[in-house]
């Protein structure tokens, strides 16, 4: 039998733990007692240990393992339940470990997912390996946990535009960031140089947008290239097939497509959409901000709802982005056609068309049940229906949700992924820009210092990026992505804890990303 995991390695690290002598142990004749609506965590935990263990984890009304939904009246759902603890919500779980038993309570199907991956954190590290392992006995240390997110919305964001990704490799991204409790994957499925989202009434995107001839080498403004075509797109059945894979891990897909800006890619399938229909573009090969934009005119606003309706129909979160950071107004100041929408709409010259533009799509979302959410460049500019991710500046978390948005938070400087972890010259190609290494990553509350209890509340939590204009590999997303996402997942659960406290258990848990294969930094 392998040795068990210590106690102070879990990642992130739970409300509550009280870990006491002995343990249960998980073998052949180990059968599941799955209460009513948790099947769904019953056949996660047989995927997830099925590789390396190999047991079979039946049902059975006398299982050792039970698994159990308690939301009625006076169950763990309800606010003041478990331990003052305002109740375990949505992600909450109760797990106790004795010799002869295990129980997993949660007062909803996530939270269930949540502890699932507990256990798998709490087994020997090779108990998380894709390869069968010869262990027929496997050691679940006995404890008494009760967890609770401080924040709903930890989330990690993979840009798959600049560089495309396939779905299986997008597939493994998700088992990972499930491991660590994050919640949302955020996927930039379209920019400047590629578009990845299937519209069946604009075949072109994929056509043409996906495939672009070359791609920049090193910073924007640098005139190297590699002369290497760069292409893929997604089908629809990759996609739905994603967002079921993840949702069966408690992972909500939210999916980006640009707009006003970041849309060389749809400008060069369709010109008619730009500010300079007669006008013929390519996909872009460059890094940075370009400055064609979509139009204004009512063919664009067609165009982007049918698009965010395909997006609608394949993503249920009930989030949607719409990107609309770094978009320049010059084509709107020298297009007579915007000219006459700004005038039309009495706004005060063509720059006030980007709140308008989202304003209008964003409508869009709303009256279709989902929830618009968009880049903010300083935290007042989005119209006030939009959930806000501020990235520029921390002060811009406050000053949205100070105006009444739901933020989340993600600070450049503390959140993303593709800049160096060091300074160290050996350090693969990344970002330039300042360094983010983990101590930082660890640091950051996603909280602004002078939040009152009010605009607190607003702030749905926190997000890694990791933008690929020089990623192309998923070695490289792995090397930059861990161990700083365990940070950031360690904060947006737990909150803040001890540093030393945290490269403790980091230490230990290095062990199951290397069993998992992750190619993680050191």
């Amino acid at each position: 039998m392998p040795a068990q995991a210590s106690a102070p390695t879990l990642i992130p690290r739970p409300t509550e733990a009280a870990f006491r002598p002995g343990h249960f142990t998980l073998d052949a004749d180990t059968a599941l007692r799955i209460g009513e609506g948790a099947e769904p965590a019953a056949d996660l935990l047989r995927t997830l240990l099925a590789p390396a263990t190999g047991l079979p984890l039946p049902p059975s009304p006398d299982g050792q393992f039970t698994l159990a939904l308690d939301s009625g009246p006076g169950g763990l759902g309800d606010p003041g339940d478990v331990g003052g603890l305002g109740g375990l919500g949505e992600e909450g779980y109760v797990l106790t470990v004795e010799p002869h038993a295990v129980l997993l309570r949660a007062a909803h199907p996530t939270g269930l997912l949540r502890g699932i991956q507990t256990v798998r954190q709490l087994l020997p590290p090779a108990a998380l390996s894709a390869d069968p392992q010869r262990v027929t006995r496997w050691p679940l240390p006995c404890v008494d946990i009760t967890d609770v997110p401080r924040h709903p919305w930890r989330g990690a964001m993979l840009d798959v535009a600049r560089h495309f990704q396939p779905v299986s490799y997008l597939r493994r991204y998700v088992d990972v960031l499930a491991l660590h409790k994050i919640s949302v994957f955020h996927l930039h499925l379209t920019d400047d140089q590629g578009w990845r989202m299937p519209v069946a009434a604009y075949p072109k995107l994929t056509e043409i947008g996906s495939r672009r001839a070359e791609s920049q080498k090193g910073p924007a403004g640098s005139g190297a290239y590699d002369g290497i075509p760069h292409g893929g797109a997604y089908t629809r059945a990759e996609l739905t097939g994603l967002v079921r894979y993840a949702a069966a891990r408690g992972v909500t897909v939210v999916p980006e497509t640009e707009m006003p800006g970041h849309v060389r890619a749809a400008l060069a399938a369709y010109p008619a959409l730009g500010n300079h229909p007669e006008r013929t573009l390519d996909v872009w090969t460059r890094w940075g901000v370009c400055d064609t934009v979509l139009g204004v005119h009512d063919e664009v606003l067609d165009f982007c709802r049918t698009v965010l309706d395909e997006v609608m129909d394949v993503f249920p979160s009930p989030y949607i982005h719409l990107g609309g950071e770094e978009c320049p107004t010059a084509e709107w100041t020298h297009s007579a056609t915007a000219r006459e929408r700004a005038a039309t709409e009495g706004l005060s010259s063509p720059a006030a068309l980007h709140g308008w533009f989202l304003g209008k799509i964003g409508d869009h979302l709303v009256r279709n049940g989902r929830r618009p959410v968009g880049w903010a460049e300083t935290g007042a500019e989005l119209p006030p229906e939009f959930t806000v991710m501020t990235w520029r500046d921390p002060s811009h978390t406050l000053t949205a949700a100070r105006r009444g948005h739901p933020v989340i938070d993600a600070y450049h400087r503390a959140t993303y992924l593709d800049y160096a972890q060091s300074d160290d010259p050996n350090e693969p190609p990344a970002q330039p820009g300042s360094v983010v290494d983990l101590r930082g990553v660890h640091a950051h509350d996603p909280v602004p210092e002078d939040a009152d209890a009010e605009a607190a509340g607003r702030v749905l939590g926190t997000q890694a990026q990791l933008w690929t204009e020089f990623v192309t590999t998923p070695a490289h997303i792995e090397y930059l992505t861990y161990p700083r996402l365990c940070a950031l997942a360690d904060r947006g659960w737990s909150g803040a804890t001890d540093w030393t406290d945290f490269r403790s258990r980091l230490d230990g848990h290095t062990a199951r990303l290397d069993a998992l294969g992750v190619h993680h930094h050191p």
